[in-house]
């Protein structure tokens, strides 16, 4: 999270039953959910050796966590991970496209087929913080949640305002998309330039 998780929590005086975290690479952020006393944490991480570290990672911590090995979209099936050579931080199933000239030492040298499910599929309506990082994907995502989002009050995800993936969602489309539940963007921070991070939170 580019935006510091406590600060957030802090600012808005968030009152977080439960956090769902979609794209969850290693779980870097766990202990932050933990620290500030959060207890119920599910995880999605789609890719086999991110998902084999965030396992590790998050064993013998002092909360209830779920995780789970598939990606998020908007139709359930199976899709082609265009996998990066950051540690697979940048790993999409959108294929780069702005990102290859922006960012031209991360490589994208392999591929991986990864099972895609709805969000909705999960029984997560007692958790109220979405957490979304899937490189453009975010759209594809809510699309598949449009139940759980209903008691979702928070969401931080990548933001992008040109084609870093081929047809990946703009920030306006996330704007207009999570209008329809009341929520409304707080916080923008860009700090790559083209992409960046956002918060959203539900009007009450």
């Amino acid at each position: 999270m580019i935006i510091s998780f406590s600060d957030i929590v802090k600012k808005y005086n968030m009152n977080i039953n439960g956090i769902i975290h979609i794209g969850a690479h290693y779980g870097e952020e766990i202990v932050d959910y933990i620290n500030e006393g959060i207890q119920n944490v599910i995880l999605f991480e789609p890719l086999s050796d991110n998902f084999d570290i965030l396992h590790e990672n998050s064993q013998n911590l002092n909360a209830n966590i779920e995780a789970y090995q598939v990606a998020l979209g908007s139709e359930p099936g199976e899709a082609t991970m265009y996998v990066s050579d950051n540690e697979k931080q940048s790993s999409s199933i959108l294929k780069p496209k702005v990102h290859l000239s922006h960012h031209p030492d991360v490589k994208f040298p392999s591929k991986e087929e990864v099972e895609v499910h709805l969000l909705d599929e999960y029984d997560c309506h007692n958790y109220n913080f979405l957490n979304m990082d899937v490189q453009g994907y975010e759209l594809e995502v809510l699309k598949g949640g449009s139940e759980t989002l209903k008691n979702i009050d928070y969401v931080y995800c990548e933001v992008n305002r040109d084609e870093v993936y081929e047809n990946n969602a703009y920030i306006e489309e996330l704007d207009e998309y999570l209008a329809n539940y009341n929520m409304s963007r707080v916080e923008t921070v860009w700090s790559g330039g083209i992409w960046g991070d956002a918060l959203y939170i539900k009007q009450k």
